[in-house]
């Protein structure tokens, strides 16, 4: 006997639709799964039949063939589990095939027969929105991040046959629309002093431009860079929803639900390349640069991260996608964050009070782990300063992140009606429309290109820094110099010479 069951599979952060074929015929009893199923699909065939039996249905003890059908690349995962046993008891004759019309099933099965959430169920059940899913109870609170016009739950592989075949009607699933929460970001007022770097975090946020910030222990780097989601535009309910499926797919316990706030992820600086960016061998899944979609990746002590796992991101940062390709297929993940990194001086993170410990050849050899294509990817370079006595003590708050918020506001709202994006990601070819140079401001860049301390990257991220100083303080059309230099006097550069970022 046949029957097919759909139900789907991840792939990145995308769900996928896949029909799942069950075939009971005469033959050698067996279990076998084709169609590229993954290691994790391949065990399903324990796990299903323990629950079946620990259920009270009977196992059929002849050749079963399961098929995987509907997409290219490898899948599979425990989300097939219910899938997989609904379809041996339909090819069985347990259960009829009317029984399982319009339904899609995406479950994994305990051993006890029970029903058990998975990772990635909002893109899983957004995928089968043609159908009505059934998840496990556990399942519905996130299964409803897809927003499904229906959605059945039950608690167990017995209680869902009982249902099926018309013995008990469907539990009560409660579809009220889940609601998006503010959740908490630190202020801005509570950081003394660094004026210079409360105007690079203000600029950065205003134009989504990457931010480095160089400084020793105690200067309020990590302060500064985890308030900077308290600066971003709340999430549009779409952002909002889309980054909750994100972090459905990376298997991110969602606790907090659904939030307004922009994500904020700071990986440890012993991460792998495939946690930063993405990956895996078998199940490709979402990295921090993915997760931070919408919001800030910030990379606290960058000049401990593997070079190799920093170069990784130059591609992504410039594209705003991440492509992860396999032999068996290849996925395109979203990578649309504001990057901001912090790091020490040198090793010794510039010594006491009494100065750095550091030899000229220890302070190059710990910059060159930044290569000059990842630093040119920073529109903002600055230096920072241990605040003085007077700011630590004083007992007079900076300036909040609700009016720093509204600017920022103000400034994206204007780019957008103008460019119809933000100002970092203006294209090179429309610049001189969009942000026109006036002469002194052409003849203070000709002359840095001239020198070579300008790269052309670094000479358009100038252009599009400028532009968001100029709208920041409601100026013209064209750009003055001033603007630039400001721009210019916020990209500090490695000098080589004395091992230092001026």
């Amino acid at each position: 006997m046949y029957a097919a069951i759909t139900s789907a599979t991840l792939l990145g952060t995308t769900g996928v639709a896949i029909t799942v074929e069950a075939h009971v015929g005469n033959g050698l009893p067996g279990f076998t799964v084709v169609g590229l199923p993954d290691e994790g699909c391949r065990e399903s065939r324990d796990r299903v039949r323990a629950a079946m039996l620990s259920s009270g249905l009977e196992w059929p003890n002849r050749r079963i063939t399961i098929n995987l059908a509907g997409a290219g690349e490898r899948r599979g995962g425990a989300a097939l589990d219910l899938a997989i046993a609904v379809g041996v008891l339909v090819a069985h004759e347990i259960l009829t095939p009317e029984s399982v019309q319009g339904l899609s099933f995406i479950a994994e099965l305990g051993l006890d027969g029970s029903l058990r959430p998975t990772a990635g169920m909002a893109p899983l059940v957004a995928a089968v929105h043609h159908s009505t899913p059934v998840v496990a109870h556990g399942a519905v609170r996130e299964s409803l991040l897809a927003r499904p016009e229906k959605l059945r739950a039950v608690n167990s592989l017995a209680q869902l046959v009982q249902v099926l075949q018309g013995d008990a009607p469907w539990p009560d699933v409660d579809m009220s629309d889940v609601s998006i929460d503010n959740d908490f970001v630190p202020d801005l007022a509570d950081v003394r002093g660094q004026a210079s770097a409360r105007l690079a975090l203000e600029v950065a946020a205003a134009g989504m431009h990457h931010l480095l910030m160089v400084g020793p222990p105690g200067a309020g780097k990590s302060m500064l860079a985890r308030r900077m989601p308290g600066l971003l535009p709340r999430l549009t309910d779409e952002e909002a929803f889309a980054c909750a499926m994100v972090r459905s797919a990376a298997g991110v316990p969602l606790h907090a639900g659904v939030v307004s706030s922009p994500p904020f992820r700071s990986p440890h600086h012993t991460m792998s390349m495939a946690a930063m960016v993405g990956g895996g061998s078998g199940h490709i899944r979402p990295g921090e640069l993915t997760l931070a979609t919408n919001g800030v990746l910030f990379l606290d002590e960058m000049g401990e991260f593997a070079p190799t796992v920093l170069d990784a991101l130059r591609q992504p940062l410039e594209e705003g996608v991440v492509h992860i390709a396999r032999a068996h297929g290849s996925v395109v993940m979203p990578a649309k964050s504001l990057l901001v990194a912090a790091t020490n001086p040198c090793p010794c993170g510039g010594g006491g009070p009494g100065g750095c410990a550091c030899q000229l050849p220890v302070k190059q050899k710990y910059f060159r782990r930044f290569s000059g294509p990842l630093l040119d990817r920073f529109d903002l370079r600055i230096t920072l300063t241990r605040p003085t006595t007077a700011e630590l003590t004083s007992s007079e708050p900076g300036e909040c992140s609700a009016v720093v918020a509204e600017r920022v506001r103000t400034v994206r709202e204007l780019s957008l009606a103008r460019q119809g994006c933000v100002n970092s990601a203006i294209p090179a070819d429309v610049l001189d429309e969009v942000a026109p140079l006036s002469e002194d401001a052409m003849s203070t860049l000709r002359s840095r290109l001239d020198n070579g301390r300008l790269s052309g990257r670094g000479y358009h991220r100038i252009r599009r820094v400028a532009r968001t100083l100029a709208d920041m303080h409601g100026h013209a059309h064209v750009i003055d110099a001033q603007w630039v230099e400001v721009a210019l006097s916020l990209r500090a550069t490695f000098n080589a010479a004395d091992g230092t970022f001026r």
